[in-house]
């Protein structure tokens, strides 16, 4: 199954914690270091509601079995979570460390644990857990995680379960390989090449089979790119990713060949978007989309005067993007015409979302602050912003979402919260 949207590896970087905190909360959050985490402890049996719960969990980080709840709301509209739990998540931001699929919810964190959707119970657990920074990538059923003992391997597992199905070895010349995207043939990795004195001053991307393991292509990069910091998604024979280096650059999936590649101006740290035969990236005041096949451009749309867009969404045949204004839009991916703008998060003074998905018949979007932020909810031919949960943490981590279809789980750094779609 193709990768539909984009993943990120690396270690994060400086500028990647400014964009989860902003402003001044950033400063708190480099005082106590880029892998540090607010550890409340809080866990609720259908409470933690958009107001905060204000209940405590001696068994810190562990979490405890909670059933559903009321499935009520709260003063403002926003439902009370079926459960909530402590995970120990290690999150830097990005959409694709948190995933719902077979029947659980998965953080990316050491140990990795798999929470039952439906109780938040415990299913299974990687004592290892997932390398901070790398992606939780599912493809034909199965979770592909980087190797945690650095030993040039990628593992694959059955999400069900934990058990390991696969392995793939990239070679132990090569430092840290990282699943960056996957489709139904092949797990794309980034790696460094290690030198004779065990430095690293190249990196390399390399295709390895998913069936045997093996490796079926790689490519050296261009000197000065950086193994950190890379968004990746696979559409048909095209493999697409940017860099730290404001790089845009398509490869063939077949031969690991470059097609083309492009300059951005700024690219909301390489996140992107595809659909059909194009790739859509924010720059700045310009949304631009290019041809997949040669990088042609095909259509552009500007913000505001001093407005920046935000991260897309491509959900089935609409994208979704908000923009630093407030500004919530719903476009036509393959022409870049809007179907609707909302200003109702300017109105209510609420943060914009950097991650969206649609369940319940309800547009979901997750924010990258706390205060003001959160889960917004919004009519999805409208734009019109129903309601915000929001647990009043004061975490500075970034919300992310994931939905199996019946529930919106939100995670806010170690609290994972099951809301009702």
């Amino acid at each position: 199954m193709a990768q539909g949207t984009t993943s990120t590896t690396g270690r994060t970087s400086r500028r990647h914690l400014l964009r989860l905190t902003g402003g001044a909360l950033a400063l708190g959050a480099l005082a106590v270091g880029a892998t540090g985490c607010r550890n409340d402890t809080q866990d609720t049996t259908g409470g933690g509601t958009g107001s905060g719960g204000t209940g405590k969990d001696k068994d810190k980080g562990k979490g405890t079995d909670s059933g559903k709840g009321s499935g009520g709301a709260d003063a403002g509209g926003a439902p009370k979570p079926l459960w909530t739990k402590s995970v120990s998540a290690e999150t830097y931001g990005n959409n694709d460390e948190l995933v719902a699929v077979a029947g659980v919810v998965i953080a990316s964190g050491a140990p990795l644990d798999a929470l039952d959707g439906k109780t938040g119970r415990p299913r299974w657990t990687l004592k290892n857990g997932a390398t901070p920074g790398a992606p939780l990538l599912i493809g034909d059923d199965t979770l592909y995680l980087a190797s945690s003992a650095y030993d040039g391997t990628v593992s694959g597992h059955d999400p069900a379960t934990g058990k390991e199905t696969w392995r793939g070895r990239l070679g132990k010349e090569y430092r840290q390989p990282r699943p960056v995207a996957v489709d139904d043939k092949q797990v794309y990795v980034i790696a460094e090449i290690l030198e004779a004195d065990g430095s690293s001053h190249t990196n390399v991307i390399a295709a390895l089979d998913s069936g045997t393991g093996r490796v079926a292509w790689k490519e050296q990069r261009d000197l000065g790119t950086e193994q950190t910091g890379v968004h990746t998604a696979v559409r048909d024979r095209f493999l697409v990713y940017t860099d730290l280096k404001k790089n845009l650059t398509v490869r063939d999936t077949a031969t690991g060949r470059q097609v083309w590649t492009h300059k951005t101006t700024s690219t909301n740290y390489g996140v992107f978007a595809l659909h059909g035969d194009l790739v859509i990236v924010p720059q700045g005041r310009v949304l631009q989309a290019f041809a997949l096949a040669d990088g042609a451009e095909k259509w552009s749309l500007k913000t505001d005067e001093f407005a920046t867009f935000k991260e897309p969404t491509v959900l089935g045949d609409t994208l979704y993007i908000a923009d630093s204004d407030r500004t919530l839009r719903s476009v036509d991916p393959r022409t870049g015409k809007e179907n609707w703008r909302s200003e109702d998060l300017s109105k209510k003074g609420a943060q914009p979302p950097r991650q969206f998905l649609e369940a319940g018949g309800t547009l979901y979007g997750a924010t990258a602050l706390d205060e003001g932020g959160g889960i917004h909810a919004f009519d999805p031919k409208t734009g019109t912003l129903r309601w915000t949960f929001n647990d009043k943490s004061g975490d500075f981590h970034a919300w992310l979402m994931a939905t199996d279809g019946t529930h919106v789980f939100a995670l806010h750094g170690t609290k994972l919260h099951a809301l009702p779609a």
